[in-house]
């Protein structure tokens, strides 16, 4: 028996649980790993509260991203004491996720934790700061570079956010961050932003077209927000999409694309290859910082990961949240 949340809905009744569950219950798999750490994500805000159909399975474990230890494995790239870290893959959503005790899932979908990070900076990192050198990683193939020009972050005291100013700022760009906690402006220039703007001016109905001003953009928020962030982009900027916090719809028009040339990347992370993925990951061993991993980062334990969950869906969390499991 081990420790995990369990998400289960009956009808249109949804509950939430933490409690004992049975490893002859662990969803098929080659690989058996002992969770050290797993993280709260916009995903699992969604899935705890039940307001969007983030968890297509019942019952589910919840956390679509965890660290750990390998038990037992009959997968011929992983054995026993391995260390390994695990993103996306639809954890978390239709198969048994992070935020509990065991887990046992595909080899495939697992990495080797990188030498340079613990098992704790992994998931400090998580899917906010891998989807983030994603996002990253496609701007530097458009071509984007420190003399192209300002580059703007959206929802930049969030997890994905944080992680785009701390990683950006190193290489050398110039970042202005938009975000509506103006109160955390010395934190997210403390990460690198050279300027904090209210995301207000961003975050309702716009023109097609706005003044020239941005190289490239990352944004996690969607909606008029991301609307408006392509309206201001300069003649062939870019804009790398990996978030919908203010909303999934995209009233936009065609002008920024077709009289500016702009383009539009959507950052997926779920089932993103695996050489993708190790790239994005010694990018991210190389780059961060680790003095701004810290202060990006809270731990919690994992009994408190249903309240951390509700308050990162709540916008009460700045940065990230980590969860020990393993306590």
């Amino acid at each position: 028996m081990f420790k995990g949340w369990l998400i289960d809905k009956i009808g249109d009744v949804q509950t939430v649980a933490l409690t004992d569950l049975d490893e002859k219950d662990l969803p098929e798999g080659d690989v058996t790993v002992r969770v050290a750490y797993s993280t709260i994500n916009y995903k699992e805000g969604l899935a705890f509260t039940g307001r969007s159909p983030v968890v297509r399975r019942f019952p589910m474990v919840p956390g679509v991203d965890f660290s750990g230890i390998v038990e037992e494995s009959n997968h011929p790239g992983f054995a026993a004491g391995d260390e390994v870290i695990l993103n996306g893959w639809g954890v978390g959503e239709v198969h048994w996720g992070g935020l509990a005790e065991r887990a046992r899932v595909k080899g495939e979908w697992l990495i080797k934790r990188p030498e340079a990070l613990s098992m704790r900076q992994t998931m400090a990192i998580g899917t906010a700061g891998y989807t983030a050198m994603l996002a990253i990683m496609a701007l530097e193939r458009h071509g984007l570079t420190p003399a192209s020009g300002e580059l703007l972050v959206t929802g930049a005291s969030g997890g994905v956010g944080s992680f785009a100013l701390a990683l950006l700022s190193t290489l050398g760009f110039r970042v202005v961050a938009s975000t509506g906690k103006l109160a955390e402006t010395e934190y997210l220039k403390s990460l690198g932003a050279a300027e904090v703007i209210d995301r207000a001016q961003f975050s309702l109905p716009g023109k097609p077209l706005a003044r020239e001003r941005w190289a490239g953009a990352i944004d996690s928020v969607g909606s008029h927000t991301l609307v408006n962030v392509c309206a201001g982009m300069k003649y062939r900027g870019a804009v790398a999409a990996c978030g919908l916090a203010q909303g999934m719809d995209f009233p936009a028009t065609v002008a920024p694309f077709i009289l500016r040339g702009i383009t539009l990347y959507g950052i997926d992370s779920v089932y993103r290859p695996i050489a993708d993925r190790a790239a994005a990951w010694e990018r991210l061993a190389a780059l961060l910082d680790i003095t701004k991993l810290d202060l990006i980062t809270q731990e919690r334990p994992l009994a408190d990961a249903q309240a951390a969950a509700e308050a990162v869906l709540e916008g009460r969390i700045r940065g990230r949240v980590v969860i020990n499991v393993a306590g």
